[in-house]
């Protein structure tokens, strides 16, 4: 994980005091000389983290007097302090899951409630995500985070139609992971998520230096535009370095038949898959096989999704900082809610290589 600023210790110190209780409505909060002083910090340090945390909805500064939690008749001009997800397979998704899991904790420290949905009926469909999308326009909540349907016919239409109804009805929306619209569309909505075209880049340059030169990149059917991007910067790497751009294919990584395609007309000597879970799939389709990763052919992915490091081999991958993104998507979502006339924002969060035996290290 990225190294954590100054101030935002200090800042999530306070959040979690305000949620424990710690301070009740109208109490004065430490001073900036008094934080600077209990956290060894600068005294615009301690300034920033009050200034966050005013951003943020949480306090009132009053002139000569100092800082307060404000109290609850004073919290967003009485708007809903409840906010939604609306995450397809949310509860069985493996990079969404934990973000949505710090969303909801860091949320909670902040005094926000955010709801899960329907765990008995869990988004698996375009009438789902409609029905669920009604509910909370019902509930009245003042936000929801969507990550758009991907394996659904039409989908950019029914991600644009559902983002559109909750915006009409007054509510801020912010993205997930990726946009409504197709590659190399964007929308106008507040997106969170990782460089995907910098994951792909830095990704493919560590292939490079490791002597790989014939490139295939896999992806199942109805991939998202995240995939595009991390195929175009990929594309970007290979070309920097005069070589042949990747040979793209299309298909599920549990077929055997398929797999076995992959291997003509040439052997490529490292397969790039779109996200670990195709990755751990594709392993365990090639020793099936009798194809013997690293020594036959080299795999990676992107995520770092829990069992990277349980494969039979390790996985290189890109790791996504989770817990900045779901902060940061809180943090927007309220700056969205206290000023819907913000410009649309695209947040693109820092990414890490992460290098294990998958990849055909030298050693």
């Amino acid at each position: 994980e990225p190294k954590i600023p100054k101030h935002r210790k200090i800042l999530e110190t306070l959040q979690q005091q305000i949620a424990a209780g710690k301070f009740t409505d109208g109490k004065r909060l430490p001073s900036e000389a008094e934080l600077a002083r209990r956290h060894n910090v600068s005294r615009p340090t301690a300034a920033r983290a009050l200034r966050e945390l005013h951003q943020l909805n949480l306090i009132e500064r009053r002139v000569g007097s100092g800082t307060y939690l404000r109290t609850r008749s004073e919290e967003s001009d009485g708007r809903s302090r409840t906010l939604g997800l609306l995450v397809p397979g949310l509860g069985n998704t493996e990079i969404l899951d934990p973000i949505c899991n710090e969303i909801t904790r860091f949320g909670q420290s902040q005094g926000l409630e955010v709801l899960w949905g329907d765990a008995s009926n869990p988004v698996a469909s375009a009438e789902d995500a409609k029905q669920l999308c009604q509910r909370y326009i019902r509930q009245k909540v003042s936000g929801v985070f969507f990550a758009p349907l991907e394996s659904v016919e039409d989908r950019e239409t029914i991600n644009i139609r559902i983002a559109s109804t909750l915006r009409e009805a007054g509510i801020a929306v912010l993205l997930l992971d990726r946009d409504i619209c197709e590659y190399p569309g964007r929308s106008d909505f507040d997106l969170i998520g990782i460089d995907n075209f910098h994951s792909g880049y830095i990704l493919t340059r560590h292939l490079i230096s490791l002597g790989h030169k014939r490139f295939l990149f896999l992806a199942r059917p109805h991939f998202p535009s995240t995939t595009d991007l991390r195929l175009a910067g990929c594309r970007e790497a290979l070309l920097a370095a005069r070589l042949k751009e990747p040979r793209v294919e299309i298909g599920e990584p549990t077929d055997s038949q398929f797999v076995q395609t992959l291997f003509q007309p040439e052997t490529a000597d490292v397969i790039v898959c779109s996200n670990d879970r195709n990755a751990a799939l594709l392993i365990q389709t090639l020793a099936g096989l009798g194809v013997r990763l690293t020594k036959d052919v080299s795999v990676v992915g992107f995520d770092d999704v829990r069992y990277a490091t349980l494969l039979s081999v390790p996985l290189t991958t890109i790791r996504q900082p989770c817990r900045e993104i779901g902060q940061t998507a809180v943090r927007t979502m309220q700056e969205r809610i206290n000023d819907p006339f913000l410009p649309p924002r695209q947040i693109l969060l820092p990414v890490e290589l992460v290098i294990r035996q998958s990849c055909g290290l030298r050693h």
